[in-house]
């Protein structure tokens, strides 16, 4: 039985051109009708389609036509219906955000990869760090600090000196960005089940905002994040070339 395939591509033209091959010799169906969705760009359209598709069952197959593309398959037109049937799937929960501006305004978004907070003007950012509704850091001076997935924490996370996280692994990174006070904090490891709360110390000196997967809040009181189990994206790889080949992969280069 041939699949139906719903092909979506980034703006690039290098994505373009592939769709239009693409569908040319596959044809192309509705998001809503497709058994396939196959994300062509980077991994920040296939965050996007993610989002984007969180709603519908078909699972989603990225192709490279972007950048980096951890997130990404080979980008191939000849053998695709082969390698959609032999794909394996992985399953993963993002991060609910709710952040309070200083106007009072609640905000809410999800991220795959993370939610961080990142100062927003010249001083550093002063944090106050709370697990589960306890105080674990009563104060955090720094440029900002994140909460990634396992998914995400080759990310920005890693980029910030944060560990990788095995995908299966039931765990949150919790990582500062270029910390002050404490000097060599460098964050924490945290069961996925729990809920992390940070409080904007004198946020009308020391602004901040936050970030949810290119979401951004600006001038932020809190922020509140915790993993979001209900929502299970379904992205397929390649066998062999999975999330957790690449995780460990990343750790040697």
């Amino acid at each position: 039985m041939t699949k139906r395939i719903a092909f979506l591509a980034s703006d690039a033209p290098v994505a373009q051109t592939a769709r239009a091959a693409l569908i040319g010799r596959y044809g192309n169906a509705a998001p809503r009708d497709a058994d396939v969705v196959v994300a062509l760009g980077g991994d920040g359209h296939m965050l996007r389609t993610l989002h984007n598709t969180q709603h519908l069952p078909a699972p989603v197959y990225g192709m490279n036509r972007g950048t980096i593309g951890f997130l990404m398959n080979e980008y191939n037109e000849a053998d695709l219906l082969e390698r959609l049937d032999e794909a394996e799937l992985e399953i993963i929960n993002p991060l609910s955000m709710r952040a309070m501006d200083q106007a009072g305004q609640m905000h809410e978004a999800l991220a795959i990869n993370e939610v961080s907070l990142l100062r927003a003007g010249p001083q550093a950012a002063r944090l106050k760090i709370s697990v589960d509704d306890r105080v674990r850091l009563a104060e955090l001076v720094c440029d900002g600090a994140l909460v990634a997935t396992p998914a995400g924490s080759t990310a920005y996370n890693y980029s910030a000196h944060g560990p990788i996280l095995p995908i299966g692994s039931d765990v949150l990174a919790l990582t500062a960005i270029a910390a002050f006070r404490p000097r060599r904090w460098r964050g924490a490891l945290l069961p996925k089940t729990a809920k992390v709360r940070f409080d904007v110390v004198d946020p009308s000196k020391r602004p901040v905002m936050a970030d949810a997967d290119s979401i951004s809040i600006n001038d932020i009181d809190w922020v509140e994040i915790r993993s979001e189990p209900s929502i299970r994206h379904r992205i397929l790889f390649d066998p062999g070339h999975g999330l957790e080949e690449r995780l460990i992969s990343e750790q040697f280069t």
